[in-house]
């Protein structure tokens, strides 16, 4: 796995009237009433898994695997995304087994609050996908930027984020690996978070890199139910898109669905 730095850090400002915040602030909670600003002890973390297996006319076999953790302590928000997909299915005339899918994902975010009851914060991101079936050999990014809480009720709030970057990454074409290329990138993210009831809950996600020789687009949401007090199934629909391939044989979008149990420790 490489290592890649990042030299150039942009702020963004953003200027609000007097008029446009009490608009605002009749619409959604104040931050410093959120339980989002009290100290957490401790990080939370959830591991997922998924196992899939047909037989008869058509035998497959998925694995499905995540990992989330995360930590809110006064100025400073930290989350972390490990994530594998991969999937195999049985040629019927050989009886010979073919990969189909085969995905890893990590991701790290630390957002640093201007204070520790601001909605306003600077966050850092980082990423590294290797997915031979996208058209890559690997894909890496780095990007810095502002981020902003909004919470619309007690059990709905939303993450924005804006910011420059950069993403290096491998193409591939005829199943050859190319040189490596890399480029600036602009990075749109949000997120959505949805307490449906005390025992289910929805989430939303969609973030967005664009650069001058691609952009990469991912998105997923996802609908899970408590089973106990720590384990709960969980539904989710994942996709990424990049919009330029050197290899036109492959498909820009690749989609994934999966059924997964998942443990909250």
């Amino acid at each position: 796995m490489r290592h890649y730095f990042l030299a150039v850090a942009v702020s963004s400002a953003f200027f609000f009237s007097n008029q446009a915040a009490a608009q605002a602030t009749a619409l959604m909670f104040d931050d410093a009433n959120d339980l989002d600003t009290e100290e957490v002890q401790g990080w939370e973390a959830s591991a997922e898994l998924g196992l899939l297996f047909t037989s008869g006319n058509t035998e497959t076999e998925s694995y499905k695997a995540k990992l989330n953790i995360s930590r809110d302590v006064q100025n400073w928000r930290h989350k972390g995304v490990v994530d594998y997909y991969r999937a195999e299915q049985v040629d019927q005339s050989t009886g010979e087994k073919e990969l189909t899918a085969d995905k890893f994902f990590v991701s790290a975010q630390t957002n640093y609050k201007f204070d520790p009851d601001s909605r306003s914060s600077m966050f850092l991101f980082g990423s590294y996908e290797e997915d031979p079936f996208s058209g890559f050999e690997y894909q890496g990014t780095v990007a810095v930027g502002y981020g902003a809480r909004y919470r619309y009720s007690e059990k709905i709030y939303a993450d924005y984020e804006i910011g420059p970057g950069y993403t290096t990454n491998k193409p591939i074409l005829d199943g050859i690996p190319q040189d490596s290329e890399g480029s600036a990138i602009l990075r749109l993210a949000g997120s959505l978070s949805w307490d449906i009831t005390d025992k289910s809950k929805f989430n939303a996600l969609l973030a967005s890199e664009v650069g001058e020789d691609n952009t990469k687009t991912r998105g997923e949401v996802s609908v899970s139910s408590n089973i106990n007090g720590s384990l709960a199934m969980k539904f989710s629909i994942g996709a990424t898109h990049n919009s330029d391939l050197q290899d036109e044989t492959l498909e820009n979008l690749d989609t994934e669905t999966a059924v997964t149990l998942v443990y909250t420790f």
